[in-house]
């Protein structure tokens, strides 16, 4: 199995950015409609939405919605607002011991994977993994703030936004963890998601949202993909959450390792996944570093370093095996 991994330079959305939105809204819209058209918001509904809670977002929203061709469909899917469920695996952790590095695996479906970073400045510069054509699972801006998402283990949807715009938002919006916190209280999620955020302080959060709880902020370095407690058993036996928890738990409390041993963790079994058949294999391990605000995407014998000095734009092919 084979994934094209590419990365997208662009400061301002233009025809680069046009272009992968060509490139995946087939799929898209699929996913979109896939329980029929009148289970999606309408388009003053998502408008209204999202001019409350993310406004600074706004203006770029409707510069994409112009260069996806100004469509009711495109400009709804864009919103992210109640868009229908979608689940990944992920672990994620923070490195204290010297400087501070978020790193994460992300989990999911190789077929389902943009497999693209996008490296802009929209409202401010920002390299991050790219989701739903303009969201993010996982980044960091020139402030030197990460973030990365997690699924939270419920299959309950409610009213709220697609949670890889959020993390869009808090990168393009934020600075601190303090204020990526605020934000995660502030703004309604359509599913239960971790989200752990580092900046360039050391201070770090573990953030529970969901559409039905409150949001419950976490002195915790560590998430994989349940919450307080296991909610949906079949899923947390399948990804092996609890285990992959346990490790991270002991691990980031242990004087003996070194951070090379620390990141070797996340390359193999079991935080290093196989499941592509099934929609959970690791797709990559990432690394951010705030103080330098840098960016490192590994796999096993593999990796590239991107930065915001970088003007060029890899791009590799995967082999998954």
């Amino acid at each position: 199995m084979q994934l094209f991994f590419k990365t997208i330079n662009e400061a301002k959305p233009g025809p680069k950015w046009k272009q992968h939105f060509n490139d995946h809204w087939f799929h898209y819209k699929r996913w979109f409609l896939s329980e029929g058209e009148r289970n999606r918001s309408r388009y003053l509904t998502c408008q209204k939405r999202l001019k409350e809670f993310m406004p600074e977002l706004f203006p770029v929203y409707e510069n994409l919605v112009e260069l996806s061709g100004g469509g009711d469909l495109e400009a709804r899917f864009l919103s992210l607002y109640t868009p229908p469920p979608f689940l990944s695996g992920c672990s994620q952790s923070v490195w204290l011991n010297g400087f501070p590095a978020l790193v994460r695996n992300y989990d999911y479906s190789p077929i389902l994977f943009e497999a693209v970073i996008i490296q802009s400045n929209w409202l401010q510069p920002v390299i991050a993994v790219s989701d739903c054509l303009w969201g993010a699972v996982d980044g960091i801006n020139h402030s030197g703030l990460a973030v990365s998402l997690a699924f939270g283990g419920s299959k309950e949807t409610g009213f709220g936004f697609g949670i890889p715009l959020v993390l869009r938002y808090i990168l393009e919006v934020c600075k601190t963890t303090e204020e990526a916190v605020e934000a995660l209280k502030s703004i309604p999620v359509h599913m239960a998601y971790n989200v752990t955020v580092l900046d360039v302080n050391y201070n770090y959060a573990t953030v529970y949202v969901s559409p039905h709880e409150p949001t419950r902020v976490y002195h915790d370095r560590n998430a994989t993909n349940h919450q307080e407690s296991i909610q949906w058993q079949e899923y947390a036996d399948s990804t092996r959450t609890i285990d992959r928890k346990r490790i991270l738990d002991s691990a980031v409390v242990n004087p003996d390792y070194t951070f090379q041993e620390f990141v070797r963790l996340f390359l193999n079994s079991p935080m290093y996944s196989h499941q592509y058949s099934r929609g959970f294999g690791t797709l990559y391990t990432s690394v951010y570093y705030p103080q330098s605000a840098t960016a490192e995407y590994l796999w096993p014998g593999y990796s590239f370093i991107m930065n915001f000095h970088n003007i060029y734009e890899p791009q590799i092919m995967i082999n998954f095996f």
